[in-house]
C-alpha cells in the first residue's frame, strides 16, 4: 500500500550491465558492433530478397518480414542501452520505459508468430507440394504476416494498458539494461496481481499457440521426410528446415529458461544473459544463420556483388 509521504517516481535509473567505467566503454564497443552487424545483415537480406526475382517466394517473403522485425526489435533496445553505457546519468522516463516495454512485447510476439508461419510454410512445401501454391498464395501470405503483427499488437496493448495503471514511488533503480515488465512490477507501489495474471495468461496462450503450431508442423515434416527413400531427397528436405530450426531453438530455449526457471536460481546476471540472447544476439544471428545455411541466398548475394564489381 502506498504511503502518502512517498515521492512519485517520474524516471527510472537503468543500472545496466556494469558500473565500472572501463568495462562500460568495452561493452559499448561490443554492443555497437553487434547492433551494426544486426542492421547490416538484416538490411542485406531484405535488399537481396527484393532484388532477386528467384527469391520472390512465400519462404523468402516471410524471411523478409522476419528481418524487418529483427531490425525493429534490436532498435527498440540497443540504442538506448548504448547511450546509457556512456551517460553519467542512466535514466529513462516512466513513459519512455513503458513505451520501450510496449515495443518489446509487440516485436517479440510478432517474431515468434512469424517463425511459426515459416514452420507452416515448410510443412506445406514438404508435406503437400502439389497444393503448395494454393495453400501459400500471396493473399494468404499477407494475411498470415498481418495476423502475426495483430497478435503482437494485442499482447503489447493488453499488458501496456494494465502497466499504465501502476504507480511508482520511492525506489526507482532497475537492475537491467532495458525496460521489461517483471522488473517494473517489483518497483510498483500498487498491487500487481492483475498485471502478473495478465502477463502470465497472455504469454502462455500466445506463446504456447505459436510453439504448438511450430511443433505440429515439424512433426509432420520429419514424418514425411523419413518416408523419402532417396538419401539426397532427405538431405535436401532437411537442409531447407535446418536454418529455421536453429533460429527457433535459440529463441524458444532462452525465452523458456528465462520465464520458467525456479526463483531460487534467478539472478540479475542470469536474467541479463538470457535477455541479451533473445533480444540482442538472436536478431544478429538470424541473417547470419539464414545466409550461411541457404545456397539460394548466398547465390543471390554473389550475383548482386558481381553486378557491383562489373560497374567498377
Amino acid at each position: 500500500m502506498k504511503m502518502k509521504n512517498q515521492t512519485t517516481v517520474t524516471e527510472f535509473i537503468l543500472l545496466g550491465l556494469s558500473s565500472d567505467p572501463q568495462m562500460q566503454i568495452f561493452l559499448f564497443l561490443v554492443f555497437l558492433v553487434i547492433y551494426l552487424t544486426t542492421l547490416g545483415g538484416n538490411i542485406v537480406i531484405m535488399v537481396v530478397i527484393r532484388a532477386d526475382s528467384h527469391l520472390h517466394t512465400p519462404m523468402y517473403f516471410f524471411l523478409f518480414h522476419l528481418s524487418f522485425v529483427d531490425i525493429c526489435y534490436s532498435s527498440a533496445m540497443v540504442p538506448n542501452m548504448l547511450m546509457n553505457l556512456l551517460a553519467e546519468h542512466k535514466t529513462i522516463s516512466v513513459n519512455g520505459c513503458i513505451t520501450q516495454m510496449f515495443f518489446f512485447f509487440l516485436l517479440a510476439i510478432t517474431e515468434i508468430f512469424i517463425l511459426s508461419v515459416m514452420a507452416y510454410d515448410r510443412f506445406a512445401a514438404i508435406c503437400d507440394p502439389l497444393r503448395y501454391m494454393e495453400r501459400m498464395s500471396k493473399e494468404i501470405c499477407v494475411l498470415l504476416v498481418s495476423g502475426a503483427w495483430t497478435m503482437g499488437f494485442f499482447h503489447a496493448l493488453l499488458n501496456t494498458v494494465f502497466a499504465l495503471q501502476l504507480h511508482f514511488c520511492g525506489f526507482n533503480q532497475i537492475h537491467h539494461f532495458s525496460c521489461e515488465l517483471p522488473p517494473l512490477l517489483q518497483l510498483s507501489c500498487t498491487d500487481t496481481l492483475t498485471n502478473q495474471v495478465v502477463l502470465f495468461t497472455s504469454v502462455v496462450i500466445l506463446g504456447s499457440s505459436a510453439f504448438l503450431l511450430t511443433l505440429i508442423s515439424y512433426i509432420h515434416i520429419i514424418s514425411t521426410v523419413l518416408r523419402i527413400r532417396s538419401v539426397e531427397g532427405r538431405r535436401k528436405a532437411f537442409s531447407t528446415c535446418s536454418s529455421h530450426l536453429i533460429v527457433v531453438g535459440l529463441l524458444y530455449l532462452t525465452g523458456f529458461l528465462q520465464y520458467t526457471k525456479p526463483s531460487l536460481v534467478s539472478s540479475v546476471v542470469l536474467d541479463e544473459m538470457f535477455s541479451i540472447q533473445y533480444s540482442i544476439l538472436t536478431p544478429m544471428l538470424n541473417p547470419i544463420i539464414y545466409s550461411l545455411k541457404n545456397k539460394e541466398v548466398k547465390t543471390a548475394v554473389g550475383n548482386i556483388l558481381g553486378k557491383f564489381s562489373f560497374l567498377k
